[in-house]
């Protein structure tokens, strides 16, 4: 299943329902059993995935509607996250067996991709972002030992939390796709708080190991004009260069996050103070 997502001006985002922000910004069945889902967003052209192999392998569909390519790596690359039980990509023959929160980045040009889980009972649930690429990088992997480590935020701002950078300019190399993943302490809810823009890149949130019966209060749009919207686990957002991404849940919660654009560099955001925020 695949399907396209346009592009929105902040202006118009202000007349938006929350119906409306839910259909345009919402992917709300990432992971479904058996299947792998595309979502392609003309916001820097990335290209949200989720695939969890059960019973075989699921192969990386070309998606020609979608690249016009010979297969789906021709011109772009791919990092992937597995949220699920441990299982193996095949790229080009290559076998990477990828347990829980570990990474792998496959580089331009990799032919044939197949995701599969090691046990059926419990599946690999595989989430992917693919963004264009211009030159290749080789085929990574990474575990939880491998990751840049960043530990932010304080107790009393309820914000403690760690940053897991895997696909960044100073770990796994990549054309333009950032990609790692944040962990809230218990007890803390805010994600990227205090809030911030960068339009040089887009970015993609990712909601996982959030209790069923729990939910974060995304906040999304222009840091005057702020919307929100309810997600649930395994639920993820587009969220447009122009717009802040934060959220407030309403037990503890990991969010992958993946970024494309004009830069790599984590640290360039367009921070907004707090009194500023509407």
């Amino acid at each position: 299943m695949s399907e396209v997502r346009y592009s929105l001006s902040p202006e118009a985002f202000k007349k938006y329902t929350t119906e409306d922000i839910r259909k345009e910004f919402l992917i709300p069945e990432v992971m479904q059993k058996g299947k792998i889902t595309a979502v392609y967003s003309l916001y820097d052209r990335m290209v949200t995935m989720g695939a969890v192999p059960t019973s075989g392998a699921i192969d990386l569909p070309v998606y020609e509607e979608l690249t016009r390519a010979e297969y789906f790596l021709q011109r772009r690359e791919m990092g992937i996250i597995n949220v699920g039980g441990s299982g193996k990509i095949t790229v080009d023959g290559e076998v990477f067996e990828l347990a829980n929160k570990e990474c792998l980045y496959i580089g331009r040009g990799a032919k044939q991709v197949s995701f599969a889980s090691n046990y059926a009972e419990s599946p690999a649930q595989y989430f992917i972002n693919s963004s264009p690429a211009h030159k290749e990088y080789p085929t990574t992997k990474a575990t939880l030992a491998d990751a840049n480590e960043v530990n932010l935020g304080s107790k009393e701002n309820c914000n403690e939390r760690t940053i897991y950078q895997f696909i960044h300019e100073g770990g796994i190399q990549s054309c333009q796709l950032v990609m790692g993943f944040t962990t809230l302490k218990t007890g803390s809810i805010w994600n990227t708080f205090p809030p911030h823009t960068h339009l040089r890149r887009m970015e993609v949130y990712f909601y996982f190991d959030l209790p069923e019966d729990q939910i974060v209060m995304h906040f999304m749009g222009d840091p005057q004009e702020t919307r929100h919207i309810a997600v649930h686990n395994h639920q993820a957002v587009i969220s447009p260069e122009w717009s802040i991404h934060s959220g407030a849940g309403t037990a503890a919660y990991s969010f992958i996050w993946a970024m494309a654009g004009e830069n790599q560099a984590f640290t360039d955001m367009d921070g907004q103070e707090l009194k500023n925020i509407r």
